[in-house]
């Protein structure tokens, strides 16, 4: 008996851990699927078009886009003072790096991608990553996850203190996540029931650095 509930309490830890990244990602929320909407009733306006600037890169992905983002009072002065600070910098373009950021660094993770991890966080993020690696190669347990789609990424945070400048991005995405034992039992999670992940993950770039890359500084829920 004792062997058998031993058996289901590993289950359920590696069923955490596979999803949640051993606590670097935030709380996650079972997904109802529903149509996904952008307006409802009428369209709304076209947004005032900006001037072009130079893309911003993450990961090494340059993005350039016009539009401007809504963001609360205390982003919009965070934003301006990365701005003023960093030329190169707009926020529409480093949110859609951001999102292929936050692809790379998930399936770098479930891949047990410990380089590609290096690439895109600051060394105490990796550090994370690492421990969870290691862990789950001494259990023999592999990640069948798959980053569904990315419902939302939205800047919630910017700030800027010589010389470092950060913006913490919201995202909430669907992921479809399986982990097999060493004998490649499925011993959690579905491919085929997505869950709804929330998280808000903040990069980071020194702007006296000649490296153009923002780098994941930090991770929490919601």
């Amino acid at each position: 008996m004792g062997g058998t509930a031993e058996i289901v309490i590993l289950a359920m830890v590696a069923a955490f851990l596979g999803l949640r990244l051993y606590a670097v990602l935030g709380r996650r929320a079972e997904h109802h699927e529903e149509p996904l909407r952008r307006f409802d009733g009428a369209a709304a306006p076209a947004p005032a078009r900006l001037p072009e600037r130079p893309a911003v890169e993450i990961g090494g992905s340059p993005v350039r886009l016009r539009d401007p983002l809504p963001a609360s009072p205390a982003v919009e002065r965070g934003l301006r003072d990365i701005a003023a600070a960093d030329r190169r910098f707009d926020p529409a373009a480093f949110v859609e790096a951001a999102k292929g950021a936050y692809r790379m660094i998930l399936e770098a993770f479930w891949a047990g991608d410990a380089d590609g991890l290096a690439k895109l966080c600051h060394p105490h993020v990796l550090a994370g990553f690492e421990a969870a690696l290691t862990e789950r190669t001494t259990r023999g347990e592999v990640l069948e996850n798959r980053l569904i789609r990315v419902e939302e990424a939205s800047i919630i945070a910017a700030s800027y203190s010589a010389p470092t400048e950060r913006v913490t991005i919201r995202f909430v995405a669907d992921i479809a996540a399986v982990t097999r034992d060493k004998d490649g039992k499925v011993i959690a999670g579905s491919l085929t029931d997505a869950v709804e992940v929330r998280d808000s993950w903040t990069f980071s770039r020194n702007v006296a650095s000649a490296d153009p890359d923002w780098h994941l500084d930090e991770t929490d829920a919601g």
